[in-house]
């Protein structure tokens, strides 16, 4: 009964909505076909979508404890919790936006942005025109930036899978382990950890899926009163896009992704986290090169082999001891993997390295400890995790065998050291997952797509450089631009006149190279002039909407 009603008011809504010029057919695929007991996803994301067009969004100033100034202004977006019953429950997703710069006749839509995760918040997207980003003052004049926070997210419907201080407490174990005991100790807690999401989380698990998820954004470009959608998307933002491209190739008119994951539905996500894993290690030796080339500043080490040898004393230290009493290993890795990230982190992460072993233990603790005071940070780090792992274990079905999880960190252990162990304990709740497992998209687009263009570093640890080849094969027009030798974590946010010009160019015009574009490296971090005294800085992201560690 619930659904014939839904049916029938889905004819009403959607052609008024198509009389609008706000709604166009989605593209069906696999992930959008009938399930038991609802409509197919295909036509339940046209009804929302009708929805959504007619009821607008009712802007308003944003809450002051969300940190976003005026003219910033926020609003909330309802859609399905689940697309095959549009007309049953609803989620919450939150918006904010800013208007463009330029004049009337500038003006070219609304730009939607995700900085990845999953589990990444998008809502300081419009803080770049606040701040006065000089990277995206053109293309602020055309376009509105509109945020948001994706399905489970902050100001969203969030979820929720942990105690927030519980889970920010610190130290934690060792992420490497000694022996079988060890890994016994991590594999009960990730379990104990699946159980959880369950318990708190578990009526949206099924639904927190990146094909819900790209749902949920053609719903907001009908609320926006857009016709087609301009999107940037940055690491697991590129995955949503490629989605997206996917399930709506004809809604978009602008795309670009940035960092990009392979769509392959063979790495999503269990080979992908050991991809990631070895060019972890890649970017780890490159900026260990780099702090040892600096070695007049930083006293660490003055070869690669030495810089390692400083790390694995620091590590052995903090395991028998942890520093100030709240920083062991797995403390330092989180706040030195930022450095295989981003080089915008690489002076701070040497800075405050240094400054340890000259003495000063408290700027590695204020660095790497949690802060058990900041209560909305915690649960802010506590519900990006949780939409991370809720995301990923829902997208695709996990190896559920430890033999097999057991048998490929061990390998890959031995020569990727880094990242691997710490990596594989923070994906294993996937394999006692206790909610539905899908199966991956075939992303892929080949009529109806307008260019989309592909910007990614070489060297990049999370996202490694043959996910950005694979999604530019499988998106035809799309166009790639490799920053050949850099390995910094989203491209876009960087100075680099080669990209940022063409960035610019395909915002603001639409139109692309005629051919894939290799462009010289951006400027590689300054090391401080010599001086032992000096202050650590912070270490930032280069964008300070971009995900914080450890999510991709």
């Amino acid at each position: 009964m619930i659904r014939t009603a839904a049916l029938g008011s889905a004819a009403t809504l959607t052609a008024s909505a198509l009389a609008a010029g706000l709604l166009l057919a989605p593209t069906a695929t696999a992930a959008d076909g009938p399930r038991a007991g609802g409509v197919p996803e295909a036509v339940g994301v046209q009804i929302a979508a009708a929805k959504a067009a007619r009821a607008g969004i009712d802007w308003k100033d944003c809450p002051a404890e969300w940190g976003l100034e005026k003219p910033i202004q926020c609003g909330f977006v309802k859609v399905p919790l689940d697309y095959a019953k549009p007309g049953g429950k609803t989620i919450d997703i939150a918006v904010d936006r800013i208007a463009s710069t330029g004049t009337k006749q500038e003006r070219q839509g609304a730009l939607l942005y995700n900085p990845g995760g999953p589990g990444g918040s998008g809502m300081r997207f419009p803080r770049r025109v606040t701040t006065k980003n000089p990277l995206w003052v053109n293309t602020s004049k055309a376009y509105d930036f509109v945020g948001f926070d994706p399905r489970g997210v902050g100001h969203s419907t969030p979820i929720s899978c942990i105690d927030p201080q519980e889970f920010v407490k610190a130290p934690k174990k060792d992420p490497v382990p000694d022996n079988e005991a060890d890994k016994l100790v991590h594999r009960k807690a990730a379990a104990a950890y699946a159980d959880g999401c369950k318990e708190r989380s578990g009526w949206m698990l099924p639904h927190m899926t990146t094909p819900n998820t790209a749902r949920d954004m053609d719903v907001i470009r009908a609320a926006l009163g857009e016709k087609k959608l301009n999107f940037i998307g940055v690491s697991y933002g590129t995955y949503l896009g490629g989605v997206y491209a996917t399930l709506f190739p004809t809604h978009v008119r602008r795309m670009i992704v940035d960092s990009v994951v392979n769509p392959s539905k063979e790495k999503i996500w269990y080979q992908a986290n050991l991809d990631q894993d070895v060019a972890f290690q890649m970017r780890w030796d490159d900026w260990k090169a780099w702090v040892a080339k600096n070695d007049a500043t930083f006293h660490i080490g003055d070869t690669p082999e030495k810089v390692e040898a400083k790390w694995r004393e620091l590590r052995a230290a903090a395991k028998a001891k942890p520093i100030g009493g709240v920083v062991g290993p797995a403390e330092l890795l989180g706040f030195f993997q930022s450095a295989p990230y981003y080089d915008s982190a690489w002076v701070p992460v040497a800075q405050t390295w240094s400054a340890y072993l000259a003495g000063d233990t408290q700027a590695l603790v204020d660095a790497a400890a949690p802060d058990m005071s900041d209560t909305a940070g915690n649960i802010d780090a506590e519900n990006g995790n949780a939409v991370y792992t809720a995301v990923e274990c829902a997208d695709a079905k996990w190896p559920t065998s430890w033999t097999r999880w057991n048998r490929d960190n061990t390998r890959l252990h031995q020569e990727y050291p880094f990242l691997t162990w710490s990596n594989a304990w923070m994906n294993l709740p996937c394999a006692t997952w206790k909610s539905k497992q899908h199966t991956p998209v075939e992303v892929g687009a080949k009529y109806g797509l307008a260019p989309v263009l592909i910007v990614q570093a070489e060297r990049d640890a999370a996202t490694p450089y043959e996910g950005a080849v694979e999604l530019h094969k499988r998106l035809a027009g799309s166009r790639l631009i490799t920053e050949k030798g850099a390995g910094s974590h989203g491209v876009t946010g960087i100075k680099n006149p080669c990209v940022n010009e063409r960035v610019d160019r395909y915002l603001l015009t639409g139109k692309v190279d005629a051919y894939d574009v290799t462009c010289e490296p951006h400027a590689e971090p300054a090391a401080p002039a010599p001086q032992r005294s000096a202050q650590p800085a912070p270490a930032t992201a280069p964008e300070a909407d971009l995900p914080l560690l450890p999510r991709r």
